[in-house]
């Protein structure tokens, strides 16, 4: 039988809560102020429109990754440099692609994200009906003699026979 006494008890859940606490005042965006609340605004809304490099289905502002708050702290350096939404938004894309937007733009290399879902769907919707066309255009197959007469041996067995 295992007994743990209070005290490491104790210490065990001071740990674990300092180490909850500190992990999730690292994930916060209370530290990124500006002077001006139209530039928070603006800063939150860029954030949340970038996606993480990590979690790829989370937003900077959303995702809790190391990356993300790497990314989160070099978006507001330079907002506080005073560098436009867009020439943020043209180094990320410089550095690490498209791919950091979530709503990259139509061109060429990304036209397998834009049209890939169309085109897959449409292919599999063609190769159903072809399929289905073809079935029907078969003639289905009367049963052989023997096949009638074991179906026939069948139900009289389980006495579900009816002419």
């Amino acid at each position: 039988m295992i007994s743990i006494d209070s005290k490491h008890l104790f210490s065990s859940v001071l740990l674990a809560g300092a180490l909850a606490f500190g992990a999730a005042h690292a994930y916060t965006l209370e530290e990124f102020t500006f002077d001006d609340p139209a530039r928070t605004d603006e800063f939150r809304d860029l954030i949340g429109e970038l996606r993480c490099l990590v979690c790829q289905n989370e937003s900077l502002a959303g995702s809790q990754a190391g990356v993300a708050q790497d990314l989160r702290k070099e978006v507001y350096r330079m907002m506080q440099e005073g560098q436009s939404r867009q020439e943020v938004v043209d180094f990320l894309v410089a550095r690490y692609g498209d791919f950091v937007l979530y709503e990259p733009p139509i061109k060429p290399s990304t036209y397998i994200l834009w049209f890939g879902p169309f085109i897959l769907v449409g292919v599999g919707g063609f190769l159903l009906f072809r399929t289905l066309q073809r079935k029907k255009a078969e003639p289905e197959e009367d049963l052989s003699e023997a096949d009638r007469a074991r179906l026939q041996q069948l139900l009289a067995k389980t006495g579900d026979h009816q002419d």
